[in-house]
């Protein structure tokens, strides 16, 4: 086998694709999809100060480096890391050393918060004293700290290191909750509208798997041993990754094949949900769509003592 566009020796083959490509060839097939991705969907503009939500794992820190080399030639666009720690011990400790090292070699300011500071625990120790489920109180709380950061740092967007297996999970799992107002909010920016108090989120790698990003990052030495949290096992995203996994090993392309027909049902699921109103959570002013955010009904049912 050699690669399909110079004959040398490949780093990996794209089934979906049906090509093999050497770590040259690879590279710039990589970076040219990230770049068509932000050009597509407008992602960002010239000038922009860009949040970029890095956790130290492969996809954060390759979403990280990537944005740096394609804008670094403007000039006249900003990036910020921002980073959230949770509070996992032997993990996200390791991770955002790594983080601060990259961003320290690649010159970018990195401003962290963590649920310590924010809500006087570690996630540990909430999970010592409350039988909750990890994901629920990560995802809410960690999104709620980097929202309330970014209105902080005066970020217009947030990068997320999101990818196409990570869409595609998400999708299959809002189908069988039956939540078609999630899904709504999925695909490269997310939301349905905009406001003033949310800062929206962009996914530049959302057209790339996960194999093809662990690929690029170890060539690019950008992969630490510290990817998988100990919470996510188990997980309800944990068992749809499982699914998806052995069908698309079943029959290939099925991850992509996923994400393809989604994309072009989305501008009707965002034009059928725009109605939907943002609302202010009535205990701490953040954007909700329900009376209460969901943050501050978990801050209320979580035992803290």
């Amino acid at each position: 086998m050699t690669c399909s566009r110079c004959r040398t020796k490949p780093v990996i083959h794209l089934p979906n694709s049906n090509i093999s490509l050497c770590k040259t060839c690879f590279l710039k097939y990589f970076e040219r999809k990230v770049r068509k991705t932000i050009r597509q969907y407008k992602l960002f503009k010239k000038g922009q100060h860009i949040g970029i939500a890095v956790s130290g794992g492969k996809d954060s820190i390759t979403t990280l480096y990537v944005l740096n080399k394609i804008t670094k030639p403007q000039r006249t666009t900003k990036l910020t890391a921002i980073a959230i720690d949770e509070g996992i011990k032997g993990y996200r400790d390791e991770t955002l050393k790594f983080a601060k090292k990259v961003c320290k070699e690649l010159k970018i300011p990195l401003e962290t918060t963590s649920y310590k500071k924010e809500f006087g625990k570690t996630l540990d120790q909430i999970l010592k004293k409350n039988d909750i489920k990890p994901c629920t109180v990560c995802g809410g709380f960690r999104r709620y700290l980097l929202n309330k950061l970014a209105q902080k740092l005066k970020l217009d967007i947030i990068a997320t290191g999101h990818n196409l297996d990570d869409e595609a999970q998400s999708i299959l799992m809002n189908q069988f909750k039956n939540n078609i107002t999630a899904s709504a909010r999925l695909g490269p920016i997310t939301g349905i509208k905009s406001d003033k108090k949310f800062i929206r989120r962009i996914k530049p790698l959302y057209f790339l798997t996960e194999k093809e990003i662990m690929t690029y990052a170890y060539l690019k030495n950008l992969a630490t041993k510290y990817d998988e949290c100990p919470y996510a096992k188990d997980s309800y995203r944990d068992e749809m990754r499982t699914l998806i996994n052995n069908f698309d090993r079943k029959y290939p392309s099925s991850k992509h094949s996923i994400i393809n027909s989604f994309i072009e049902i989305l501008p009707l699921l965002k034009k059928n949900h725009k109605k939907t109103d943002i609302n202010y959570c009535k205990s701490c002013g953040e954007p909700t769509s329900q009376e209460e955010c969901k943050t501050c009904k978990l801050i209320r049912e979580i035992k803290w003592k």
